[in-house]
């Protein structure tokens, strides 16, 4: 017995040590609740705040500047932009990487050695191709690389509305109607979205100027408010859903927007229920205590900020049971956003491939191609298709494309086709110039083998205006450089460019002016010159969409989302004191410079843009939806009925021309109290020649309703709505319809 005793327990124990390998082999541990993507979010974000200490949920609301800064060195652990939140290991919460911005994804100060992107053109192209689903795959292309470089929260959405044309950065955003900008801005966000990257929209509220935007007042009634700025925030909202809301910089009504309870709180929360986490923008708190209380969620870059710090006063008030009530809200919104846009399960970061970028590149491409706006064309000078001699003049138009400047500025694979020689910083800002190395002479060479195309600098009028009389047409380039920190005093081209331009125009009637700029300009030739096409800052296939629009390979389809004024007089506010003086990224109160300390926006109050002009029937230079295209269209009826509780204009377009051609129908809805028209709805058809097509075209019920104070809504007043299928804002003589809508 002895003998064999000691075999037998051999046998045992590796008979139990196999079953147990076996089992851990077979087995597929459970996932902590929170990591169950079969549960609902609120589940996962429940479950895991019971796990969280409270240190790790302080560790959420505030985040950390992400690059060089004086004597402040990045972080450890992140990858280098605008900001970041450490992970919390123990749990599986991934870290916070957040990057700028809506154009596509930055790289400040060169914080990642050489690290270039994809640069969309400017939303006011993004906004003038009046295309949902093309600017929803800008938003998708921005996000995947963002993705690849390991970023999941994305500072894009940039839709302000256009109050002003002379803000440094409307060419960050959408234009002046709140509803095109809203959905425009919620399309992107739906796409930044769709690759798992948390996107915002910004900035939250009424950051009309850049002129004191650190200290100023935006002051407007609440039903103007609402009816403009805060609808386009609201439909980004509904429509959208961004995971998060950057506030801006400015005070409104003066408070502060980040410390402003009525936005955060009373608006977000209150009215759209909306349950994302709200983040400041860079530097933007004088007071973190109010900013607490007010329905802040996350200080951004804290070192940047002014005052008493967000930070400390969150530690202080979560010693307390109902401060720690305050903290998990917080936490709360932070992490649904996380959780609901797959920042927790999908933390993959894929390579980036040579076939990738040529797609990323080709829809850039396709969005200026649909954006830019064909403003002029006399005696058909365009397109180029048949021209043998071509002197291409000025703007770099030999090496690139300008971009706006400031912390959208997308540094170019390969670097800026221009060397900037002003150093890029934080107090520089917004430099650096950077041109995006897609060169229009070469795109058109291409486009055209059969012309002969020469470049000149345009540094010599005279020597240029020769070289135009042996020319059978000639394009000169302008660019006009905005961004953000510096709105422009003027809406005027530099002496020189107007006398290389006037030069050109009396050398040669064929003559084509490319405009690169972030906003309207003024055009004392424009009677002059053959053609003119308005391209914004045309992102990083810029020079190969504005060659394909030139030579026709595109016909020209976009529209201005900006009324453009006549003169500056015809503005609300005609002076802007301290515009064009530069202050740098921070301007706090050390600026000697003089700003309006108060915005006076009840001047035109909800009537932005065409709606102010209509208003005062001032007659602008070019309204709002104004473009040209190398072919016609008729617009012969428009009839309006329900579908359930959504009005649809069905319109019909029939293209009269010769080529092929993209229309963008727009339906403009009157009122029956007076106020001014509204963008109701709009679509966009390509047509064959000699093709017709009814358009059905959804109209937005903001369009005929008014928000209630009283409510806190809005509310639809009954009535008979006039509809007309207009070419523009200013067009009052297309196809028209009524329709007999009740109260709500």
């Amino acid at each position: 017995m002895s003998s064999t005793y000691p075999v037998r327990k051999k046998h045992l124990v590796l008979a139990i040590g196999m079953a147990a390998f076996l089992t851990g082999s077979l087995a597929v541990a459970a996932p902590a609740p929170w990591q169950d993507r079969s549960a609902s979010t609120q589940d996962r974000v429940a479950a895991l705040m019971q796990r969280m200490t409270k240190a790790e949920k302080l560790s959420l609301v505030t985040s950390e500047l992400a690059m060089e800064f004086g004597n402040y060195k990045k972080p450890a652990g992140a990858i280098g932009s605008a900001a970041y939140v450490a992970a919390i290991g123990r749990l599986g919460v991934p870290a916070l990487q957040i990057s700028d911005a809506g154009l596509g994804v930055t790289n400040p100060v060169n914080a990642r050695p050489g690290d270039g992107a994809t640069a969309l053109p400017a939303g006011q192209a993004q906004s003038g191709a009046f295309d949902l689903q093309l600017a929803r795959e800008g938003g998708a292309m921005i996000g995947a690389e963002a993705k690849h470089r390991g970023f999941n929260v994305l500072l894009a959405g940039g839709m302000d509305l256009v109050r002003d044309p002379r803000n440094g950065r409307n060419f960050e955003y959408m234009g002046e109607d709140p509803i095109l900008a809203g959905q425009i801005a919620a399309a992107e966000v739906a796409g930044v979205q769709s690759q798992h990257v948390i996107s915002t929209i910004k900035h939250y509220a009424v950051n009309s100027y850049e002129t004191g935007r650190m200290m100023s007042s935006m002051d407007m009634s609440v039903p103007a408010m609402q009816e403009s700025d805060l609808l386009a925030f609201r439909i980004a909202v509904e429509e959208g859903k961004p995971g998060s809301i950057m506030c801006s910089y400015n005070k409104v009504n003066a408070v502060y927007a980040c410390q402003n309870p009525y936005l955060l709180t009373d608006v977000l929360r209150g009215e759209w229920g909306y349950d994302g986490f709200v983040m400041s923008d860079w530097g933007a708190l004088s007071d973190g205590a109010a900013a607490v209380t007010a329905g802040l969620d996350q200080d951004s870059a804290s070192t940047l900020d002014r005052g008493p710090k967000f930070i400390d006063a969150m530690r202080k008030m979560a010693n307390r049971p109902e401060g720690e009530k305050v903290l998990d809200t917080k936490v709360r919104h932070i992490l649904t956003a996380m959780i609901a846009n797959g920042v927790f399960d999908d933390q993959a970061r894929p390579a980036e491939g040579d076939a990738e970028i040529a797609a990323h590149m080709a829809v850039a491409r396709r969005i200026e191609e649909e954006g830019a706006v064909l403003l002029r064309n006399e005696n058909a000078t365009l397109p180029l298709a048949s021209v043998k001699k071509i002197l291409v003049v000025g703007g770099h138009a030999d090496k690139g494309v300008i971009a706006g400047g400031g912390s959208s500025a997308v540094l170019p694979r390969g670097g800026s086709a221009v060397i900037d020689p002003v150093q890029p910083s934080l107090e520089t800002m917004p430099h650096p110039i950077v041109f995006e190395p897609n060169p229009p002479l070469d795109a058109l060479r291409k486009a055209m083998p059969g012309a002969k195309i020469v470049f000149n600098s345009g540094e010599n009028p005279r020597e240029v205006a020769e070289l135009a009389q042996k020319a059978d047409a000639v394009v000169v380039f302008v660019t006009k450089w905005q961004g953000e920190s510096l709105d422009a005093p003027d809406l005027e081209l530099t002496e020189a460019d107007n006398a290389l331009i006037e030069a050109v125009a009396q050398a040669n009637r064929k003559s084509v002016v490319v405009l690169e700029t972030g906003n309207p300009v003024v055009m004392p030739w424009f009677g002059k010159v053959g053609a003119v096409l308005e391209a914004w800052y045309p992102g990083s296939a810029g020079g190969e969409a504005i060659a394909n629009l030139l030579s026709g390979k595109v016909a020209p389809s976009g529209r201005l989302t900006t009324t453009w004024p006549k003169a500056l007089t015809d503005l609300p506010r005609p002076e802007l004191p301290g515009a064009g003086h530069h202050a740098g990224a921070f301007p706090f109160d050390k600026s000697n410079i003089a700003y309006l300390k108060n915005y006076d926006l009840n001047i035109e109050g909800a009537n932005v843009g065409y709606r102010w002009f209509a208003e005062r029937k001032i007659a602008p230079a070019f309204p709002f939806g104004f473009g040209l295209s190398y072919t016609q269209f008729s617009h012969d009826g428009l009839t309006v009925s329900m579908s359930g509780k959504t009005a649809v204009a069905h319109a019909k377009v029939t293209n009269t021309g010769k080529r092929v051609g993209d229309d963008i129908v727009q339906i403009y809805a009157h009122a029956p109290d007076g106020t001014p028209l509204r963008l109701a709805g709009y679509g966009r058809v390509t047509l064959a020649p000699g093709e017709s097509r009814i358009v059905d075209v959804p109209l937005s019920p903001y369009a005929t309703a008014r928000y209630d104070v009283a409510q806190k809504n809005w509310k639809q007043s009954a009535g008979t709505y006039r509809f007309v299928f207009a070419q523009n804002a200013a067009d009052q003589t297309g196809p028209s319809a009524s329709l007999s809508i009740d109260a709500e």
